[in-house]
C-alpha cells in the first residue's frame, strides 16, 4: 500500500513496532475491535466511543500543533499543521455523521466529560508534546496514526455486516489515511539516524505508553467507563 516504507532491521520504525507487537496483537483481539467486524459490538459502546473520540481529537490536534512548532523543517511544520486541521475535519465529518445517527447534538457532545482513560491519555500527550523534545513528542503522537492504520487495514479486509462500523473501518483502512501515515513514518525514519541512545529510549518509552493507551481507549468504550467517585 501507499503508506508502506522501506525499513531495515536497524531502522527506528522497525525498532518501535517491535516494542509494541504484543500490544498491537492484544488490540486486534480486543472484543471492541473484533465486534466491529462481526457486528456483535453493542451500539451503546460504539456511541460512547465516537463521542469520546471526538473529544480526544480536539486535544490530539493541539498536540499535533505543538509537534508542528517543534518540527525540524518547514515541510514538517506544514505537515503537522495540516494534520491538526485534518483531525478537526475528521471530527466534524465522520463523527457528526455518527452523531446524527445517534440523535446527538453538538451541545450534548461538548457537555460530555472526558472519560478517565481519555483524560489520562490526552493529558499525557499534551504534557509530552509541551515538555519533551520533538522526538519525544513524535513518539507520543505516532501510535494514533500508525495503530489506526494497521487496524484499519486488517478490519477492511474482514469487512462488517454493520453499516455504521463499516463506515468507520473504511475511513481508517483507506488509501487517503495510508498516505498520511506514510509521511509521518518517513519523518520518523529521517530523524532516527540522528537520535542519540538516551533520546531514542525516551521516544520509545512514550511510543509504548501511548500504544497502551490505545488499547485502554477501546477497552474504556466497551466498558462504558465512568468516574467511580
Amino acid at each position: 500500500m501507499a503508506a508502506e516504507i522501506a525499513t531495515t532491521g536497524d531502522s527506528l520504525t522497525t525498532h518501535l513496532w517491535t516494542r509494541i507487537d504484543g500490544i498491537y496483537r492484544a488490540i486486534l483481539d480486543h472484543p471492541f475491535v473484533t465486534g466491529l467486524t462481526d457486528g456483535t459490538l453493542p451500539e451503546e459502546a460504539f456511541r460512547f466511543y465516537v463521542v469520546q473520540d471526538a473529544l480526544y481529537l480536539t486535544r490530539y490536534a493541539r498536540a499535533l500543533s505543538i509537534c508542528a512548532a517543534k518540527s525540524p523543517g518547514e515541510r514538517d511544520v506544514e505537515m503537522f499543521n495540516q494534520h491538526a486541521a485534518g483531525a478537526m475535519a475528521v471530527e466534524r465529518s465522520l463523527h457528526e455523521g455518527f452523531f446524527a445517527d445517534f440523535g446527538l447534538s453538538a451541545e450534548e457532545i461538548a457537555a460530555t466529560p472526558l472519560a478517565p482513560t481519555n483524560l489520562a491519555y490526552t493529558s499525557y500527550l499534551l504534557a509530552t508534546a509541551y515538555g519533551g523534545s520533538f522526538a519525544e513528542a513524535l513518539g507520543a503522537v505516532l501510535p494514533c496514526y500508525w495503530i489506526y492504520w494497521e487496524v484499519g487495514k486488517t478490519l477492511i479486509a474482514r469487512g462488517s455486516p454493520h453499516p455504521l462500523y463499516r463506515r468507520w473501518i473504511d475511513t481508517y483502512g483507506g488509501e487517503e489515511f495510508a498516505g498520511i501515515v506514510a509521511d509521518v513514518l518517513a519523518l520518523a525514519e529521517r530523524i532516527g539516524a540522528e537520535l542519540g541512545p538516551a533520546e531514542r529510549r525516551a521516544m520509545t518509552d512514550h511510543f509504548v505508553a501511548t500504544s497502551r493507551y490505545e488499547w485502554l481507549f477501546w477497552d474504556a468504550a466497551l466498558k462504558l467507563e465512568s468516574w467511580p467517585v
